[in-house]
């Protein structure tokens, strides 16, 4: 199955039976790399249980892969910019490492699943740009919470996590499958400081178009304020290179008048 299908399946397997959304589930974890390339957001560092409170502190975000990052508060104040998206590669390829060679997850196929999901991650340069902690990054592509691929199925005990119970939710108007689910010793998150799950039970959402979590909570008594919330507010925007760097390009700004001195 293509890209293209896959980015243009926003809710795969409409049908599918409960039994099978846990399956789904951890398929959509594995999928963000391949759905979208641009993503402006709206992030909340902490959990909500419904809505975020209109007082809570957010970061707003304009993402463009690979590593392209802005962030700004409610009030439009720069947090964060990335510079050095022209930048020359010569230096990391000198290093002549086997990663250095890594393709973009974009331009690498994966094994889909009938839904067009992905069922297997290949080997690629993964990674998302981050800010603050790692439960950033990680809330971007969630794979931590399923793996690049299935488990054997003579050791079922070795998935990531432990899957309760998978149901359909919408998630600021968008659809989403919310899990609840219980870290095994097999988690391994990408930040072992800010991993999505703590241990014991978590609710998490991943949103069907992107494969993003969009939230995360954990349900423990001792740590209800852990999680995050994010908002999508728009998918794959086209997004210039001056959204993101530190000096303007220096285009032309068509409003203004230019002057012309001719020599007498």
């Amino acid at each position: 199955m293509s890209t293209w299908d896959t980015r243009r399946r926003p809710d795969p397997e409409g049908n599918a039976a409960a039994a099978d959304l846990s399956t789904m589930f951890r398929n959509l974890c594995r999928s963000s790399p391949w759905k979208w390339q641009s993503l402006r957001f709206e992030y909340w560092d902490e959990p909500f249980s419904d809505v975020p409170d209109p007082s809570a502190p957010l970061v707003r975000a304009w993402l463009r892969r690979p590593g392209a990052l802005r962030l700004e508060t409610a009030d439009r104040l720069v947090l964060h910019s990335t510079t050095g998206i022209n930048d020359s590669k010569d230096g990391l390829y000198v290093s002549a490492t086997r990663r250095s060679w890594l393709l973009p997850p974009h331009l690498v196929a994966p094994v889909y699943d009938d839904g067009g999901l992905v069922r297997r991650r290949p080997e690629a340069a993964y990674g998302e740009p981050g800010f603050g902690n790692g439960r950033f990054s990680a809330a971007l592509d969630p794979v931590e919470l399923a793996g690049n691929a299935p488990v054997p199925i003579e050791f079922p005990g070795t998935n990531a996590v432990e899957i309760d119970t998978v149901q359909r939710v919408d998630h600021d108007g968008r659809p989403a499958l919310e899990a609840t689910v219980t870290p095994t010793a097999s988690y391994h998150p990408a930040d072992p400081a800010a991993p999505l799950c703590l241990p014991g039970s978590n609710r998490v959402r991943i949103d069907l178009e992107t494969g993003v979590c969009v939230a995360s909570q954990s349900l423990e008594a001792a740590t209800p304020d852990y999680g995050h919330w994010i908002r999508i507010l728009a998918v794959d925007e086209y997004m210039l290179d001056d959204l993101f760097v530190a000096e303007s390009m220096n285009l032309t700004d068509v409003r203004r008048h230019i002057s012309w001195d001719i020599r007498a």
